[in-house]
């Protein structure tokens, strides 16, 4: 399943473009590589993204075109968040 699918599929990310849009930004990795939109995602694959000032990284448990809103979470496993600290020592 292509990456940007999987995030809006789901419900990591609401909208398929915007998916696209971070995925084509370089805010994404899979595998600890940078990864486009087409990157094809299967089970166990380790997610990373990267929002504003914070890192999500994810494990892909399931696969599949559709899920109810209820079984959205079950698509995926949070290995770790972490908050991205201000770099102030330019100041």
């Amino acid at each position: 399943m292509r990456l940007d699918k999987f995030l809006k599929v789901s419900r990591v990310i609401k909208r398929r473009t915007l998916a696209k849009e971070i995925s084509d930004d370089g805010r994404v990795k899979v595998n600890d590589r940078v990864a486009k939109a087409g990157t094809e995602l299967s089970v166990g694959d380790i997610v990373e993204i990267e929002f504003g000032r914070k890192i999500v990284t994810l494990e892909v448990l399931q696969l599949g075109a559709h899920a109810r809103k209820e079984d959205a979470d079950r698509m995926y496993k949070v290995v770790k968040e972490q908050k991205i600290e201000k770099d102030t020592s330019f100041l």
